[in-house]
């Protein structure tokens, strides 16, 4: 059990790097960009296509990176100068995104075994693998966290804030709008696709059907985050994202240990998500407990 609850930990870390990607565009700026099942395939399809070919795992990731950010202003030019509304704007880049990530691998999907990967340099220190993913993983998280932590103090990421928040007031203090939504579309896709280079080097392969899903997991990350570390202060929701997304792989690992298939985990995925949406119109009709415990003591 130990050993379980260990892997569901080091792979919520590295999935933690997605969902902290998809709090900026679902909770910044408050688009739903459906970009992510597109741009953690196209993260996990260049970098292993990278290493395969020879190329340092640390370059391939950050190649990586690039990539995410691409399809992240693709999307952002989609929505702010054609005018296309952000949900098929993301829907077309992901599309897309498909026939790219079959171009970029060649090939339905591409194996990394027996070949040196992000991980190896912590492997060759004594490390075994799922310690190896762990300690990466932290690192990352922690470092993005962090560098965002501060980024959204400066006066861009202000900037990027204030738009989701009121795109209105925004313009009316000078704000580019557009820009910054094409500007937090093309962090959160870069960090996406970073989650997509460390989850192909971990399981030893990239496939083109990995990113099917991923933005309902990232959701269901997102809420538990939320529910359970409700933070006020920005850094402890950045945190909490990464929180979220650990105990969600818990879950999983835990569910999947009690016997459910794994065909219906998404099914599970989308009806948690489902019901942490719904909380607050389902608390409307529960009956008030703390004014009845009230009005008992009264008496």
């Amino acid at each position: 059990m130990l050993q379980i609850i260990l892997d569901a930990i080091s792979l919520g870390l590295i999935w933690a790097v997605m969902t902290i990607g998809i709090f900026i565009t679902y909770r910044i700026l408050n688009i739903a960009d459906l970009t992510v099942e597109g741009s953690i395939t196209l993260g996990a399809a260049i970098a292993a296509s990278s290493i395969y070919n020879g190329m340092n795992p640390f370059g391939a990731t950050c190649l990586a990176l690039l990539g995410g950010m691409i399809a992240g202003l693709v999307t952002g030019l989609l929505h702010t100068k054609l005018k296309i509304p952000a949900l098929l704007s993301g829907i077309l880049t992901m599309i897309a995104l498909y026939s790219v990530n079959l171009r970029v691998m060649g090939k339905a999907n591409v194996s990394l075994l027996r070949i040196d990967t992000i991980y190896t340099i912590f492997e060759k220190m004594g490390l075994n693998h799922t310690n190896a993913v762990t300690l990466l993983g932290l690192l990352c998280v922690i470092g993005i966290i962090c560098i965002l932590y501060w980024f959204f103090g400066t006066e861009i990421g202000c900037a990027i804030r204030a738009t989701g928040n009121n795109p209105q007031m925004a313009r009316a203090q000078g704000i580019n709008t557009n820009n910054m939504v094409i500007a937090g579309l093309v962090i959160s896709n870069g960090l996406v696709a970073i989650s997509g280079a460390l989850i192909a080097q971990s399981q030893n392969f990239a496939d083109i059907q990995m990113g099917v899903g991923s933005i309902v997991i990232g959701l269901a990350s997102v809420i538990i985050g939320e529910v359970l570390f409700n933070s006020k202060t920005f850094y402890f929701r950045l945190t909490s994202m990464a929180l979220g997304a650990i105990i969600y792989r818990i879950i999983i690992a835990l569910v999947l240990r009690l016997g459910m298939p794994a065909n219906d985990l998404k099914l599970f995925t989308a009806i948690t998500v489902a019901l942490a949406l719904s909380l607050p119109v389902i608390k409307t009709y529960l009956p008030p407990i703390n004014k009845s415990i009230k009005e008992d003591v009264r008496c």
